[in-house]
């Protein structure tokens, strides 16, 4: 079973993984990764993302199959939408039109007096800025599944590494009945947990201690699930 849509491109063209992997200078794991979705194997999203791209541009994956993989609609060939006697209309209209354009461009162009210029306005006083938060990258996330589904957590945990967050554990929490997903917090890290609670559109909930105020955890509910 195909798992994804670089899957279906390497299956197309009849390589192994071990064969495709090799044609794009990538290990073999970081390969299956891709085609299964697992981002979160990868040191960031970055470095998922530039692996997704050497790794499609070694298949030859060409715009048009790209579209066709991801199930988005592909436009017509131009060659099929216009007949030659089509072709040259188009070509004279497009003529045309740049006609038209500079001229209505040119006389603009010509004009002896330049255009007045806007004087600035003058800067408004600016309250003090916020103090900034870590980088997201500086954060760790480990994600856990609270609703019995270890693939939730997966799920979850690529969404949070698209954020650009470094995730740590991914599994299975002890127990299984948390009904909603929350962010969970440690002394000294609210700020942070609620920007990534509101990333995400869930709620936050403080732990009772903890001592790395850059170490978040989720864990995903009932309610992502689904």
């Amino acid at each position: 079973m195909v798992a994804s849509p670089l899957g279906a491109a390497r299956v197309r063209r009849r390589l192994s993984v071990e064969e495709a992997a090799a044609r794009a200078d990538l290990d073999p794991e970081a390969v299956r990764s891709l085609e299964e979705a697992r981002v979160y194997r990868f040191e960031s999203a970055e470095a998922a993302l530039a692996a997704t791209l050497v790794y499609a541009t070694a298949l030859g994956v060409s715009r048009r199959e790209a579209r066709q993989l991801a199930g988005l609609p592909v436009p017509p060939r131009l060659v099929e939408v216009l007949a030659p006697g089509r072709l040259l209309a188009a070509a004279a209209l497009a003529a045309v039109c740049a006609a038209v354009g500079w001229g209505l461009v040119l006389p603009g162009l010509r004009a002896d007096a330049p255009s007045p210029v806007a004087a600035p306005l003058p800067a408004e006083p600016t309250a003090a800025a916020a103090p900034s938060l870590p980088q997201p990258w500086e954060i760790q996330v480990d994600v856990y599944s609270g609703a019995g589904k270890r693939t939730v957590a997966a799920r979850v945990a690529n969404e949070v590494a698209a954020l650009a967050y470094r995730i740590g554990t991914v599994a299975k929490a002890k127990e299984a009945g948390y009904r909603e997903t929350r962010v969970y917090f440690p002394p000294g890290a609210r700020p942070i947990a609620e920007r990534l609670a509101a990333q995400l559109g869930v709620g936050t909930i403080a732990l009772p201690g903890g001592d790395d105020p850059l170490r978040l955890v989720v864990i995903v509910g009932a309610d992502r699930a689904g």
